[in-house]
Order: structure tokens, then C-alpha cells, then sequence
């Protein structure tokens, strides 16, 4: 066991690490860990591959997607977001690309990263990216068969905030990003 005084604070040691269900989207893991006092317990950890969020912003308002989310059983909007599939790799805005173009069909001449956040850091280290996407053209969607009952639909900026505010917008990385948003434009004056 180590001595409390040979690990930094606040950090946790990982003593063992087990697969414990895997699929095409998630990996699920349980580390037995010690803490910086000696102490030992279990962290479960869910392991996705990282996400880019794209604000695709046109005329004051955005484009958002909604589609039905399974797992809280509801339909709600939020901005165009997703992973590489299974085997698929590359930077994140070329991610950031591929989402915008697959689920609405835009593609955009100007990509201005915003920042990077975590989603769910307390049972996973799934980051997302965010992009603002500008001078937006119009294409064909090309989506994932999961996506099908997918909706794309423009929303003005005071139409955005209601949707936040009544709950048809719930989606944590939405509100997120539309955050980062607000500190870039301040930042720019």
C-alpha cells in the first residue's frame, strides 16, 4: 500500500483494472483504486471515444437536430453532435465536419474551435469539442440508420433560449456549447 505522503493530492491510484461489457459504442470498465489516504474502492468507468458539438450559426439563430433519446425516452433538440464510428479516426474538426454534414446536410467555410469540455467526468473521460460554423452551405443529410426519425430545423437566438428555458432542449453539451459561444463573442467584443 503506498503512504499517503507519495501520492500527489487528490490523486487516485488505479490497483487493478477488468473489462467488464463492451459494445460497437461504449466499453464499460471497474478499477479498484486507492486513494491518497490508503484506502481502497471501486470506480466504474464508461469509455467512449470523444465527441465534437457543432453551432452551426447563420442570420441570429442556429440549426438544431432532434431526434428520440432512448435511455431519458423523449424527443429534444440540440446542436449537431457525434464520434467517429467504430475504426474511424481523424482531428476533431474533421469530426466536427462529418456530424454537420451527416445530420444536416450543411457544410461550412469557416470552423472556430471554442473549447473542449467533459460531458460526464465524474464515470467517464469522454471530452467533447465545440465549433462555431459559419458561412454555411446547403447539402443532402447523409445519416447514420440510427438517425432516421432525425429532425433538422433553423431556430432564432431568442428561440434557442426558450427551448433551453421550457425543456426542449435539455442536452447537457448544448447548453455547454452555447456557453462557450457567449464568452467568445464577449471576448471579441
Amino acid at each position: 500500500m503506498a503512504h499517503p505522503a507519495d501520492l500527489t493530492p487528490g490523486t487516485i491510484r488505479t490497483i487493478s483494472s477488468r473489462e467488464v461489457y463492451r459494445n460497437p459504442w461504449l466499453s464499460l470498465r471497474e478499477d479498484v483504486v486507492e486513494r491518497p489516504d490508503g484506502t481502497r474502492g471501486i470506480y466504474s468507468v464508461v469509455d467512449r471515444p470523444d465527441y465534437a458539438v457543432v453551432i452551426a450559426a447563420e442570420h441570429g439563430g442556429f440549426h438544431l437536430v432532434e431526434q428520440y433519446r432512448y435511455p431519458v425516452g423523449g424527443r429534444y433538440w440540440e446542436f449537431p453532435q457525434g464520434c467517429f464510428p467504430q475504426g474511424r479516426t481523424g482531428t476533431a474538426e474533421e469530426l466536427g465536419r462529418a456530424e454537420l454534414a451527416e445530420e444536416t446536410g450543411l457544410s461550412a467555410t469557416s470552423w472556430t474551435p471554442l473549447g473542449t469540455l467533459y460531458g460526464w467526468h465524474g464515470a467517464s473521460g469522454q471530452a467533447f469539442t465545440v465549433f462555431l460554423a459559419t458561412g454555411l452551405r446547403a447539402g443532402t443529410p447523409r445519416r447514420e440508420h440510427e438517425e432516421q426519425d432525425m429532425r433538422h430545423r433553423w431556430v432564432s437566438r431568442a428561440e434557442f433560449e426558450r427551448m433551453i428555458r421550457t425543456g426542449a432542449i435539455r442536452d447537457d453539451s448544448t447548453v455547454a456549447a452555447y456557453l462557450l459561444l457567449q464568452l467568445h463573442e464577449r471576448a471579441a467584443g
